[in-house]
């Protein structure tokens, strides 16, 4: 192992041991009509770290989730993706969340993926596309959005 790679990987196993953030204090999700997501994400040399945890408001369970996690840059080829996840185009990627209890968490996932050349910032965009055997047609739930820096900082959602 190269001395680069050593630090990517040790980076990577860092992004992924950090936990989904808590929900900002005093955040109104009442009525929300389907899953929410809390966590991070962190850049380094083309490499974007992602930890996330589905989280369902209520008023009802969601037997089934999907979550997509759209990147502003393209993706390299190969990817080393979760058995949750699967590769949807040249910037995305959806990940089964599972079946999320009412007033309750799901799974999380933690996922490595690699962008097409270096860059000092990416967008990460992350929202439901199939939840319990319907798609996501509400449009007032617009996807999260965050700004990664290429710092190794944690950026949270």
């Amino acid at each position: 192992m190269t001395g680069r790679s050593r630090v990517v990987g040790l980076w990577c196993a860092a992004v992924l041991a950090v936990g989904g953030a808590a929900p900002i204090a005093g955040a109104d999700s009442g009525g929300a009509a389907g899953p929410e997501y809390h966590g991070v994400a962190m850049l380094h040399s083309g490499v974007v770290g992602v930890r996330l945890t589905a989280s369902n408001p209520g008023p009802s369970a969601v037997p089934d989730a999907t979550v997509r996690l759209r990147w502003s840059r393209p993706l390299a080829d190969r990817q080393a993706l979760p058995a949750a996840c699967t590769r949807s185009g040249a910037d995305t990627v959806l990940c089964g969340v599972g079946a999320l209890p009412a007033g309750g968490d799901g799974a999380g996932i933690g996922l490595v993926a690699r962008l097409t050349g270096v860059s000092s910032e990416v967008w990460l965009e992350v929202d439901t596309v199939w939840r319990g055997g319907a798609a996501d047609g509400d449009r007032a739930s617009e996807p999260q959005r965050v700004l990664v820096l290429d710092t190794g900082d944690p950026y949270y959602f």
